[in-house]
C-alpha cells in the first residue's frame, strides 16, 4: 500500500492522495478500527515493518493481517446468550444466582488451560494489555484474535499456522512438557529412567493428567491439581456457591464431587464426579469441565519408536496423551433434549448395527447414556477455542477415563447456540452443489447427523485404542461420521427421519468432507475428511457435473458401511502400522478436493472467528 493519508475527519472518512473518500466499516469484533486510522496510518508506507516490542515480545502480524484478520468477513462472531434472553429470565432466581458462580469457575478453568497450551500464553495476554493501555492499535486487533482462537496459536480455516508472537512456534509438547525438549531427548530421559528403576515416575509423566518438568538430569510429573492449585481451589469454591443455591439436587450433588475433585489429586475423585455428570439428564443449568486429548503431539510419539513402547509395556506402562481443559456453562434447552432422549433410546438397537459386535463389549444402554441440548451462556479454555472451527457438540467422558471402569457412563452436550449461529447450508453450498439437490439441506441436517456422530463414540470397540498412538483420534472420528452414516437407512426405516430429511443428511455429509484449503495431518477432525471425501469420491458417491458437486445419494450409506468395517477392524487389533498405513492410503488430496474449495474460498473470505457472550458478560459484572 503505498497511498498516502492527507485527512481524516471526525467520521473517521479517508481522504487519500488521489482525493479518494472511503469509510472503514466499523466491526463488532475489532471495535476500535477507526483508532487504528486515527493512530500513524500516515506511516502506511512502513506497515509491513510495524512491530510493537515488550517484555521480549512482538506483535508477530502486521497492520494489513491484522485488519484483515480482525474485520466483519474475516472474523466471523458467534453471539452466545443474552442477557435479557427468555432461557435465562425464566430461570428460578436460584439457578440465576448459581449462574454467576459457574462463569467464574469456568474462567479460573480457562486460566489452567492457557497454561497447558502454551507458558507463553498469560504473559503474552498482559503484554498485550499494557500495549493496549498505551494506544497501541495493533495489540487491539491482536487481542481480538488472541480472545477468539483462546492464545497465541491456531491454524485458521485455511490451515495456515497463526502465531500472534513474533518468531515464536508451536511446541509439540504445548505447555505440558518442557518446550526446549526435543523428541529424541524425551525418550533418552525416558529409556534412562527405566534402566534406572524409576518407572512408577515414568508412568506419572506418561498419564493424562500430568504437567511434565525437568527435573535435574530426569522428568517429572506433577498432577494438575498440584500444578493448578490457586486456579482449582477458586473453581473448586466457586462451585460450592453454585451448589449452595442451585435448584436441582442432583447437579448440586455433582457441582460437590467436581470440587472435591479440584481439592484433591486423586484420579478416583475425578471418577466420581465423572460417573455422577454422566447420568445428568434431568436439570436446568449445565456446566462441563471438558477433558480430551486432541492437542498434545509429544506423547503420541512413543508409538512410533517400537524399541520404547515394548521397555514400556513390561512395567504395565500405557502412554496416554494429557488432557486440555474447558469449561461449559449453559441452560438446557427442553424442547432439543426431548429429540434427543429419543435417540438416546434407540442407542441398543444401532449397537445391534455395529460390524463385529461380538469381538467387544459394548458399554451403552438406554440407562448409561445421558443426552441434553444447551443454550451455551459460555465457553472457555479447549472447549471454546475458536481454531478453524468450534465445538457444536461433545460425547464425553472419553474411553481412557477412570469413570467408565468403575460403571459410569457417557453424556452427550449439543451446544444448540452454536447450531444457530451457523451459516445456513444454502449460503455456503448455493454455487456448488448441483441445484436440484440443495433444496434438500435444511438447518436440521448437519444436527441430524451431529447426533449421529456423537452416538457413535459410544458404539464399537475401546480396549485397544490407546496402542494407535496419534492415529487414535484420527480412526475415532472417522468411526463416529460413517456410523452415523451407516444408521440413516435403518433410522429413516424406524421412522425417526423422513425420506427427504434421508436425502438432506446424505448429501449434507458428503459435501461437509470438503474443505477450503489442504491440511495437514496434525488435526484428526480435518484429516478424517479428507479421507471421507477421497473414499466418497473413488466409491461413486459424488461426481463433478457441469462444474458442480451431484451427490449419487444411493451410494453414500453403502461406501460408508464398508468404511466403516474397515476402520473397525483396525480398532479391533490395536495394530499401528495397519492404522498407519490406513491413514497414508485414504489422506490424499484430490483434484476434486481443490476444484471444490477453489470455489468455497470464492463464496467467503472468513479466516477465523470469536464468541460474543453478552449474558456471561453480564453476570461477572454484577
Amino acid at each position: 500500500m503505498n497511498m498516502k493519508i492527507n485527512k481524516i475527519d471526525k467520521n473517521y472518512n479517508i481522504y487519500t492522495n488521489n482525493n479518494i473518500q472511503t469509510k472503514p466499516v466499523k466491526s463488532a469484533s475489532y471495535t476500535s478500527y477507526p483508532m487504528i486510522l486515527t493512530n500513524g496510518l500516515n506511516n502506511l508506507a512502513l506497515i509491513n515493518k510495524v512491530m510493537f516490542t515488550g517484555q521480549n515480545y512482538d506483535i508477530g502480524l502486521n497492520r494489513d493481517e491484522l485488519i484483515k484478520r480482525t474485520m466483519p468477513n474475516g472474523l466471523l462472531t458467534i453471539t452466545l446468550l443474552k442477557n435479557d434472553s427468555p432461557e435465562y429470565t425464566n430461570l428460578a432466581d436460584g439457578d440465576k444466582q448459581a449462574l454467576k458462580h459457574l462463569i467464574k469457575a469456568a474462567d479460573a478453568i480457562a486460566e489452567v488451560e492457557l497454561q497447558l497450551d502454551d507458558e507463553n500464553n498469560i504473559p503474552f495476554k498482559k503484554y498485550l494489555e499494557k500495549e493496549i493501555v498505551k494506544g497501541n492499535p495493533d495489540a487491539e486487533a491482536a487481542m481480538e484474535l488472541f480472545k477468539g482462537q483462546k492464545g497465541i496459536f491456531a491454524k485458521d480455516l485455511l490451515f495456515n499456522e497463526i502465531s500472534l508472537a513474533k518468531g515464536l512456534k508451536q511446541s509439540p509438547g504445548r505447555g505440558v512438557y518442557p518446550r526446549d525438549l526435543s523428541v529424541e531427548e524425551f525418550h533418552s530421559i525416558l529409556f534412562k529412567m527405566l534402566d534406572e528403576g524409576k518407572d512408577k515416575e515414568v508412568k506419572n509423566i506418561l498419564n493424562q493428567r500430568s504437567v511434565v518438568v525437568r527435573n535435574g538430569d530426569y522428568l517429572k510429573g506433577i498432577d494438575y491439581v498440584d500444578k493448578f492449585k490457586k486456579e482449582f481451589s477458586i473453581a473448586a469454591n466457586e462451585l460450592e456457591k453454585a451448589a449452595n443455591v442451585s435448584t436441582n439436587e442432583d447437579f448440586n450433588k455433582y457441582l460437590n464431587l467436581q470440587a472435591q475433585a479440584l481439592r484433591t489429586a486423586n484420579p478416583m475423585l475425578d471418577a466420581y464426579a465423572d460417573k455422577k455428570w454422566a447420568s445428568l439428564q434431568d436439570t436446568p443449568l449445565e456446566f462441563t469441565i471438558t477433558r480430551e486429548n486432541y492437542e498434545d503431539k509429544m506423547t503420541e510419539t512413543i508409538f512410533r519408536n517400537k524399541k520404547l513402547l515394548n521397555r514400556l509395556k513390561k512395567y504395565g506402562i500405557t502412554p496416554i496423551a494429557k488432557d486440555f481443559l474447558g469449561g461449559r456453562v449453559g441452560i438446557v434447552n427442553k424442547e432439543g433434549t426431548e429429540f434427543l432422549k429419543e435417540s438416546k433410546a434407540l442407542m441398543p438397537k444401532l449397537a445391534e448395527l455395529m460390524p463385529f459386535k461380538d469381538e467387544y463389549e459394548q458399554t451403552i444402554s438406554a440407562d448409561n447414556q445421558a443426552m441434553v441440548d444447551v443454550d451455551i451462556v459460555d465457553v472457555t479454555g479447549a472447549v471454546g477455542e475458536y481454531r478453524g472451527k468450534i465445538t457444536l457438540a461433545e460425547n464425553l467422558p472419553n474411553s481412557d477415563k477412570l469413570s467408565l471402569k468403575i460403571g459410569g457412563g457417557k453424556r452427550n452436550v449439543y451446544h444448540k447456540s452454536m447450531r444457530d449461529n451457523k451459516f445456513k447450508a444454502l449460503q455456503i453450498y448455493n454455487k456448488v452443489l448441483d441445484k436440484s439437490q440443495i433444496k434438500y439441506i435444511t438447518p436440521d441436517s448437519n444436527h441430524y447427523f451431529t447426533v449421529g456422530h456423537e452416538n457413535a463414540h459410544s458404539l464399537g470397540p475401546h480396549h485397544n485404542d490407546a496402542k494407535l498412538g496419534e492415529y487414535r483420534n484420527i480412526l475415532e472420528e472417522n468411526k463416529a461420521d460413517v456410523a452415523a452414516i451407516s444408521f440413516v437407512d435403518e433410522l429413516t426405516k424406524m421412522g425417526v427421519y423422513t425420506n427427504a430429511e434421508r436425502k438432506g443428511i446424505l448429501i449434507n455429509f458428503v459435501m461437509s468432507n470438503f474443505l477450503k484449503a489442504q491440511p495437514d495431518n496434525s488435526i484428526a477432525h480435518r484429516v478424517r475428511q479428507v479421507m471421507q471425501c477421497k473414499y466418497l469420491g473413488e466409491s461413486g458417491a459424488y461426481e463433478i457435473k457441469n462444474g458442480k458437486v451431484h451427490v449419487n445419494i444411493e451410494k453414500v450409506v453403502p461406501a460408508c458401511k464398508k468404511m466403516l468395517k474397515e476402520v473397525i477392524r483396525i480398532q479391533i487389533d490395536g495394530d499401528y502400522d495397519a492404522a498407519a498405513e490406513y491413514v497414508n492410503k485414504n489422506f490424499v488430496w484430490t483434484d476434486d478436493m481443490k476444484f471444490v474449495a477453489d470455489k468455497l474460498n470464492a463464496e467467503t473470505s472468513a479466516y477465523n472467528g470469536t464468541l460474543n457472550t453478552p449474558l456471561a458478560d453480564f453476570l461477572r459484572n454484577s
